[in-house]
């Protein structure tokens, strides 16, 4: 009988990528994968550290684990596992912590493991993680995630990816091609393209973000392309100008902001002013009025007053976005933020974060209600509720309708008609 195999992934679109090669690994080592809720003889946590939340998730999923199946064999990786190897060692249930630089070996490590003994941690420092985990996911959404960078040479001052993921590297564009080309045969229609740092392609390789997007255009099967979040001082004319041009480029853009005060961007050691953020913006605006645009925020960063505050505020109400991730501060060992001075209480923090959070419902009804009436295209997925099916269009509108099977996984076109408290968008097919 195949041994069972499940996976739990926590934070990023890199590491469900990531989390869906490392099953592949295991199919083909002879491994059964089996659901999250399924009795497993291996449980896979793919770990975040982005706040201490994810941290502690990754805690109580592996409690919850261990107490579900004691007999089952525990293994974490991830940005956790990098960070605080010993931390996860200790936790009760856990046989194998390994590091970022390993995690392509988990499946050997997991064969050659014997018995419960002593946890195994396999780790090392962030100026020794070199290797590049080549990964896309397949089989398990509408859409695949495909890798193409790893790593942050940036090191902002409230973040430990540097520290997780180690220095800006890629691969070749002619293996992302081929990569590219395995998920068009499988049938999947769109690729997220994803990376820590995804505007930093071709560090490894003297190789252009550009002529990436390029080759990847030319790819048969794969009829649309999102970018993953890209920094705001990354995203080129020329990038822009592409993918307004291109019919697989998608008009869908993910763009951290963090603040829209120059003195905490200052603190924050970003790369760019509030100025030039906007200036972003309204250049993609001006060849696609109908982008959606999502914009990453932090409140109650290490001296951010109420005035900083409210020039996010108003930065953000002027560009009016499609919507916004917003984060409070998480303080993460070992960051410079640590040690700053005017810590912002957390009750603030909590409400600046209800603020920005009114603002998005009102900024994301408000793109949404403007594809009322109008045609569109839509990739439906397969989550069914209510008897509803649910898919995108190009520019990230989600869109209902009546489930039918052979809808699923298909680019059809539609009318779109009233808008719902969730935003949704009834959609008649066309076809």
């Amino acid at each position: 009988m195949k041994r069972r195999v499940s996976f739990h992934t926590l934070g990023c679109k890199l590491n469900f990528s990531e989390s869906s090669t490392l099953a592949r690994l295991f199919e083909e080592g002879g491994f059964e994968r089996v659901g999250v809720n399924d009795a497993a003889d291996i449980c896979v946590i793919n770990s975040c550290s982005v706040t201490e939340h994810a941290d502690k998730k990754c805690r109580n999923i592996i409690r919850k684990l261990h107490r579900r199946n004691p007999e089952a064999i525990i293994a974490v990786t991830g940005c956790y596992a990098q960070l605080k190897p010993q931390e996860i060692a200790e936790i009760e249930g856990v046989d194998i912590v390994l590091g970022n630089n390993d995690k392509a070996d988990l499946c050997k490590r997991v064969v050659e493991l014997s018995k419960r003994g002593a946890t195994e941690v396999y780790s090392c420092h962030c100026d020794e993680i070199t290797r590049f985990f080549a990964a896309f996911s397949s089989g398990d959404r509408t859409r695949s995630f495909l890798k193409v960078q790893d790593g942050c040479d940036y090191k902002c001052a409230y973040c430990t990816i540097h520290y997780a993921r180690g220095s800006s590297r890629n691969i070749p564009i002619s293996e992302i091609v081929e990569q590219a080309r395995q998920v068009a045969t499988s049938g999947l229609k769109e690729i997220v393209i994803t990376g820590v740092n995804t505007g930093d392609f071709g560090r490894t390789t003297g190789e252009k973000m550009i002529d990436l997007l390029r080759a990847l255009n030319e790819v048969e099967g794969i009829e649309r392309y999102r970018i993953s979040s890209i920094e705001p001082n990354l995203i080129t004319d020329e990038i822009i100008e592409f993918c307004a041009t291109s019919p697989k480029f998608q008009h869908h853009f993910h763009i951290p902001l963090q603040s829209g005060s120059d003195h905490i961007l200052g603190l924050m050691r970003r790369r760019y002013t509030s100025a030039k953020f906007a200036d972003r913006i309204e250049k993609i605006r001006s060849l696609m009025p109908d982008a959606f645009i999502g914009i990453d925020v932090i409140t109650g960063f290490p001296g951010e007053t109420e005035e900083d505050f409210q020039q996010t505020y108003d930065l953000l109400a002027r560009l009016r976005p499609a919507f916004l991730h917003i984060f409070p501060f998480s303080e993460r060992p070992g960051t410079p933020a640590v040690d700053m001075p005017d810590k912002v209480p957390s009750y603030i923090s909590t409400q600046r974060v209800a603020r920005l959070e009114e603002l998005c419902r009102e900024l994301h009804y408000e793109f949404c209600a403007q594809g009322v009436g109008t045609e569109d295209d839509v990739l439906f997925e397969s989550t069914v509720r209510g008897g509803m099916m649910f898919g995108y269009t190009g520019n990230y509108r989600r869109v209902k309708a009546p489930y039918r099977k052979e809808m699923i996984g298909r680019i059809c076109r539609v009318r779109l008609g009233e808008i719902d408290e969730n935003c949704d968008l009834q959609a008649q097919f066309l076809e």
